[in-house]
């Protein structure tokens, strides 16, 4: 950057009306005088250096201004964001007008007649309902307690695959006891099934937790056995690496820890489960499995 000869000229003048300023008068007759140049320097090098100021902040700020203004968006608001993704389904469980205290959950548990109840594991069947429907301290819920192996609960929709790309997510309202960890669990459009690494667990009270499936890690599931097991390759390898998730067929949670039974132990609650995503039209000649 070139500077200007009379700016020059002038940081030079100001430069030596310091250089004076600190050394003084040099001979005690000079005193008096010395003091009202002191006091015409001073005034010089303020008026000086907010000229300064002035001319090199000046251009800066000026940039600055025009930087942000071409980030702001037009209409003064904040600038574009990604959107959530959509809800595809939702899972509330009501009780059925013939059941009473806690009994087996079964498909008219489920509100959403679109939606079809999956269970894998024999231990499936002893998953429970349990509170009463419209109480806020004990929900309607289903109860794990009395489930005596591992086991998974998927839903699928009857028209429609999920697709859980990109900001797919599941938002649900838990509770667990012990060390029971509710994980969320998918079936892809070929059978696989699959199991991941989220856990939510820990909960001592109904909370509702949310997490984004493009964070989770993915281990194959055995649904007959409801254990995980490993896949071709290296030693040791449990990870699926990049399923596809554009088109699954069922979504759902597991408990891979049986209950220890009535009372207090170990067991998980599922309340009201939400997935987010895109609904994928079936096949017309797809039947519901």
């Amino acid at each position: 950057m070139r500077f200007p000869v009379p700016l020059v000229a002038a940081c030079s003048t100001a430069y030596a009306a310091a250089y004076r300023l600190v050394l003084g008068p040099s001979e005690p007759h000079q005193l008096t005088r010395g003091f009202h140049a002191t006091s015409r320097s001073l005034r010089s090098i303020v008026g000086l250096l907010l000229g300064l100021g002035i001319v090199f902040t000046g251009p800066l700020f000026a940039r600055q201004t025009e930087r942000g203004q071409g980030r702001a968006p037009q209409g003064g608001g904040e600038g574009p964001r990604a959107s959530n993704a959509p809800p595809v389904f939702r899972v509330e469980w009501v009780r059925r007008p013939s059941q009473t205290g806690q009994v087996p959950v079964v498909q008219e548990n489920i509100a959403d007649s679109k939606l079809e109840l999956k269970q894998y594991g024999p231990a499936a069947k002893e998953l429970l309902t349990s509170g009463t429907p419209g109480s806020e301290s004990t929900p309607f819920t289903v109860w794990s307690g009395a489930c005596t192996g591992p086991f998974a609960i998927t839903f699928r929709m009857k028209n429609n695959y999920v697709d859980l790309t990109g900001l797919g997510r599941i938002r649900w309202t838990v509770k667990t006891s012990g060390f029971h960890e509710v994980r969320p669990v998918v079936k892809l459009a070929d059978g696989t099934v699959l199991v991941g690494d989220h856990t939510d667990t820990s909960v001592a009270m109904f909370n509702i937790r949310e997490f984004a499936l493009a964070d989770v890690r993915w281990i194959k599931l055995d649904p007959n056995r409801v254990v995980t097991v490993g896949v071709n390759g290296p030693a040791n390898q449990i990870w699926v690496n990049n399923p596809d998730l554009s088109k699954v067929d069922e979504v759902g949670f597991v408990d891979l820890m049986p209950g220890s039974g009535h009372g207090v132990g170990g067991y998980i609650h599922l309340g009201t489960i939400e997935v987010y995503g895109k609904a994928i039209p079936r096949e017309t000649t797809t039947s519901s499995r």
